[in-house]
């Protein structure tokens, strides 16, 4: 440790390089610290001076690390994920109670997580439960979390990822709106639309009813955040892409119901995702089966609610291990 504090110009520095480094940007980390951004680049500026080697590129809109950076940013990665790890582990056994994040879209945990929340209270009542949420789609790289739901590229995958389920799309509505728009004839009087952005404008075509102009698209409502599209599909303003496993609860108890009895299984696929640089703590892995646990019961139940939509025989012929669920008696 003596030669460690020598090979430094500060204690200091190591934060300062390792939230530089994570951000991919000066000024990003310097906002993340409290400080300016002339204060980090001098900082860092003296670590390589201190060093003798260069830890960053500047390019266009931030900085690379080099080779010699991104060895010592393995390593104090590591280093501090240890280190927080074991001062939650004496909190907890101080306190009684563990801290656990969830980075998770605001649809899923206002859709999904929130109905059932006090059945994961009872299962886990010494957990401190936190949340990094994503508004729209999510994605990008886990940090400061332990566990994080994410749609995975194949060469993605790894020893840290763990199937949740393969990608199903179902148009959703209330039934008062379905019920309007059989009695109303849908074809003649059209849909509204609920879409997420213009990223899913026209998403109702992959769907054969509205592909082969059996209903007609006369109206689109666009919201930045999945979990007000659902908001106003519940609330009977259109018809919404349903995606599985953020719908599964309203379609289990009635409040969403299939606007077409049609499935579309898409290429993508969704994982919990533990961060490769942090110890996954028992109560993690606990709380991620526990999650796993509930989508596959959802399953079961949307599978002998709308036997007609073939949930069971979608997620078996999806081709990926842990499915299918049982199939409806």
């Amino acid at each position: 440790m003596p030669n460690l504090r020598k090979k430094l110009p500060s204690a200091n520095a190591l934060f300062v390089f390792e939230a530089a480094a994570r951000c991919g940007n000066f000024t990003r980390a310097a906002r993340e610290l409290y400080v300016s951004q002339p204060a980090v680049s001098r900082m860092l500026s003296r670590m390589e001076d201190h060093l003798g080697v260069r830890l960053f590129e500047r390019v266009h809109g931030g900085i690379e690390l080099t080779e010699s950076g991104r060895i010592l940013y393995r390593a104090i990665s590591d280093g501090f994920s240890g280190i927080e790890s074991a001062m939650l582990e004496i909190e907890a056994r101080a306190t009684g109670v563990e801290s656990v994040t969830l980075s998770v879209s605001t649809a899923f945990t206002t859709h999904w997580l929130m109905p059932r929340m006090n059945r994961l209270n009872q299962a886990f009542p010494s957990v401190d439960l936190r949340f990094q949420l994503i508004s729209g789609r999510i994605g990008g790289p886990l940090v400061d979390v332990d566990l994080g739901m994410r749609y995975l590229p194949e060469s993605e995958i790894d020893e840290h990822s763990v199937l949740l389920m393969p990608e199903i799309l179902l148009p959703v509505c209330n039934p008062p709106y379905r019920e309007r728009a059989l009695r109303d004839d849908a074809a003649q009087h059209g849909d509204t639309i609920i879409i997420m952005d213009d990223g899913e404008r026209g998403w109702h075509d992959q769907f054969d009813a509205f592909a082969q102009h059996r209903r007609l698209a006369a109206s689109m409502l666009s919201f930045s955040d999945y979990a007000i599209v659902l908001q106003a599909a519940l609330l009977g303003q259109g018809i919404a892409l349903g995606w599985l496993n953020v719908v599964s609860h309203w379609l289990i108890h009635g409040a969403l119901v299939p606007a077409e009895e049609q499935l579309v299984m898409t290429k993508r696929v969704c994982y919990l995702v533990t961060p490769p640089n942090r110890p996954v703590r028992p109560i993690v892995t606990q709380i991620r089966e526990w999650i796993l646990k509930e989508m596959r019961e959802d399953m079961e139940k949307i599978d002998r609610a709308y036997p007609a939509l073939g949930v069971a025989e979608t997620l078996a012929g999806s081709g990926h291990a842990g499915w299918p669920v049982a199939a409806h008696m």
